[in-house]
């Protein structure tokens, strides 16, 4: 239930490209998709044109920029194919409520004033909490330097140079599931990874006695290796049952993986449950109950 290829493809494009002039007319062929339906579907996927992704990325790329660079106000708005430094100011202060320069000179200051407490890094992330198998082995706090839109991102990572795969932790926290019972839900984020074993965004609903009743962590999909960022999402059914929804991001193994842009939303029926518990993926019927099927 991530986004169609032709998204992804066209997302990990663009990250390569950001700092580079990017011409959506040439996107279909590096893409390998037609301008109409690459168009289409990423409006349709995202909630924006390809033209507006590029910017946001761009701006948020300028905004690491003015606070752990020394590079000038122009420099930045060329570095990130702006016209004019004009243009640049206008857009930055449309999504940042402040011009570059004066968000330079904040955030700077306010990095000062955190840097004690950002060095302290399984500090404590509002409305998050750290959890798995072996906590003690990982890392989780925010980062102000890599994130995909906004201000900062959530990232975990091992603590040791390698991990076995028995090893894991998470990100994570939950919520009531009253709003959301005898609805279909999606949960959305953005993931980027560094030399990551296996991770992915997962996400779980309890009933009131604690057992789980359905479930996604992305395991058949999962995300390993180095990646830019890129869309994932999960959709489950809440039950009428359905008491508590558990959320976040599984780091297995060893390696770094950052998030951000969860979003929660509504769907209807048309839009194909992930549900790992689901009985529809069970064989109807047992087989090989003597062992003589050979293995495929």
């Amino acid at each position: 239930m991530e986004y169609s290829q032709a998204t992804q493809r066209t997302i990990a494009y663009i990250e390569g490209q950001l700092t580079e002039e990017i011409l959506l007319e040439c996107l279909p062929t590096n893409v390998g998709y037609s301008k109409y339906h690459l168009s289409r579907i990423f409006k349709q996927e995202t909630g924006l044109t390809i033209g507006e992704y590029i910017r946001i990325r761009r701006l948020a790329m300028a905004a690491s920029y003015l606070i752990y660079s020394n590079a000038s106000i122009l420099t930045i708005a060329f570095t990130l194919q702006f016209q004019s430094q004009e243009a640049f100011t206008r857009a930055f202060k449309e999504v940042y409520a402040l011009p570059p320069g004066k968000y330079r000179k904040l955030m700077q200051s306010l990095n000062m004033m955190e840097e004690e407490k950002m060095m302290e890094l399984n500090e404590h992330v509002s409305g998050w909490m750290l959890s798995g198998a072996n906590p003690e082995l990982y890392k989780f706090h925010t980062d102000d330097k890599v994130f995909h839109s906004g201000k900062r991102s959530g990232v975990i990572y091992s603590t040791i140079a390698s991990g076995n795969n028995g090893q894991f932790a998470t990100m994570m926290q939950g919520f009531q599931a009253a709003e959301y019972k005898g609805k279909r839900l999606k949960m959305s984020c953005y993931l980027k990874t560094a030399d990551a074993t296996k991770c992915g965004a997962w996400m779980r609903i309890d009933n009131g006695t604690g057992d789980t009743i359905q479930f996604d962590n992305m395991d058949q999909r999962s995300v390993t290796g180095t990646t830019e960022w890129n869309h994932y999402s999960i959709v489950l059914d809440v039950p009428e049952e359905g008491y508590s929804i558990y959320f976040g991001v599984l780091l297995i193994g060893s390696g770094k993986v950052w998030a951000d842009g969860f979003r929660f939303e509504e769907v209807d029926d048309n839009v194909p449950s992930t549900n790992m518990l689901s009985q529809e993926r069970l064989p109807s019927q047992p087989t090989n109950l003597d062992f003589s099927m050979d293995s495929l």
